[in-house]
């Protein structure tokens, strides 16, 4: 769509890495977080922890670093201009897949900041796999363009 230098579009490819990094880094650890909380009495130091631990990694680095993403990624996608092939749309497919779990684990960080949480631990054992399968795909369609 519009033009930019090599040197630029490398600079944005960059932080487009790095803010997936960041993020991605937020959406494995917090589901683990939310793991060892769920174990916790409610109320107690540990339980009271945990509650700013999860705060502040969804407000400082996850919230930053997925709008970070769709900036830069949106910059590339106006750079490139690849609406036609398939694996572009698996791929924002699977990247708005980690959008809609980033807001449920916003949701469930408000549960247990309230102390409403009722899920066991082991299901955000299985929802820590989640992000990391959906990982594997936006990866693979990036890197591989199988389609």
């Amino acid at each position: 769509m519009f033009d930019v230098s090599a040197t630029m579009f490398l600079w944005i490819k960059a932080l487009h890495i790095i803010s997936v990094v960041a993020w991605l880094a937020g959406l494995l650890y917090l589901p683990r977080l939310f793991v060892y909380h769920a174990d916790c009495e409610a109320g107690s130091a540990q339980s009271e922890t945990f509650k700013i631990m999860e705060r502040r990694l969804l407000r400082a680095i996850m919230n930053p670093a997925m709008i970070a993403t769709f900036v830069f990624g949106g910059l590339l996608l106006a750079i490139l201009n690849e609406w036609s092939a398939s694996w572009l749309y698996v791929k924002l497919f699977c990247v708005f897949g980690l959008a809609g779990l980033h807001g449920s684990m916003g949701k469930w960080r408000r549960e247990f900041a309230e102390d409403r949480n009722t899920r066991p631990a082991k299901f955000y054992r299985m929802m820590n796999e989640a992000p990391t399968v959906l990982m594997i795909v936006i990866i693979i369609m990036a890197v591989v363009k199988p389609f």
